[in-house]
């Protein structure tokens, strides 16, 4: 008998990539079918609180208030090894420079359940965090409302072109602290589905991933794709959108 499961994730490449070998109807899913529904990782966190979403991208800082419901599936985790988010702050006089310069300074924070908040609150714990959107972060650094902010995604890459100047790699420093890489975030799933069903999820994305591994041109040609959009076209077919 089919089931077709919500599959929650982020617009990111990274997600798109894993998920290629589903999105393609190229794995053996075991008759289960997945509707793929897309959100910044901080509304994924907080719809996986209340227990809405089957199969979710979480932050590993909010899945230490998740573990009661949801169990950790065995693969599609994000670890930074000697990067991270990024700490970032404007090209001007009295500016931070350093995570002790943050104390007492507003800081914005792309959800306050992302594992980028709670390395800000280890390496600078007397800071003030804002919360705002992860693509909103630069732009609160750049009209001055708050003095720094912690960027993710993409953000790690272009703050430099964006004209910030680097006041901390959570990722390096963590690096620098404990000689392991940064766990960032991972997939996750609701026990209440069972064992059994449980355990076809998994094989499947376990799957998916393996496929766009071994299709791995076409599968970043893909995920790129799906980036640049912000959404996943493949998947608006009649097929995927009946209710979990």
């Amino acid at each position: 008998m089919s089931q077709t499961l919500v599959l929650a994730h982020s617009p990111d490449s990274d997600d798109a990539f894993m998920f290629y070998g589903l999105r393609e109807n190229a794995v053996d899913t075991e008759g289960v079918s997945y509707r793929h529904e897309l959100a910044d990782i901080e509304t994924l966190n907080r719809r996986a609180l209340t227990g809405e979403l089957a199969i979710t991208a979480v932050s590993f800082h909010a899945y230490a208030f998740l573990a009661d419901r949801y169990v950790l599936l065995p693969h599609g985790a994000s670890f930074g090894d000697g990067y991270g988010p990024c700490v970032v702050a404007r090209e001007e006089a009295g500016a931070p420079r350093t995570l002790g310069d943050l104390a007492g300074r507003r800081v914005a924070i792309p959800g306050a359940l992302t594992t980028a908040a709670l390395a800000l609150r280890i390496y600078a714990p007397s800071a003030i965090p804002v919360v705002t959107p992860f693509d909103k972060v630069g732009e609160a650094v750049t009209g001055g409302a708050v003095d720094a902010g912690v960027v993710i995604h993409e953000g790690q890459l272009t703050w430099k072109d964006e004209g910030f100047r680097l006041v901390a790699d959570l990722g390096v420093v963590w690096k620098e602290e404990t000689s392991l890489p940064l766990p960032l975030g991972g997939n996750a799933v609701r026990k209440d589905l069972g064992p059994e069903l449980i355990a076809r999820v998994s094989r499947a994305l376990g799957r998916s991933i393996a496929y766009a591994l071994d299709h791995r041109e076409d599968a970043l040609t893909d995920a790129m794709r799906c980036h640049a959009c912000g959404a996943l076209p493949a998947l608006v077919t009649p097929e995927w959108v009946a209710e979990a």
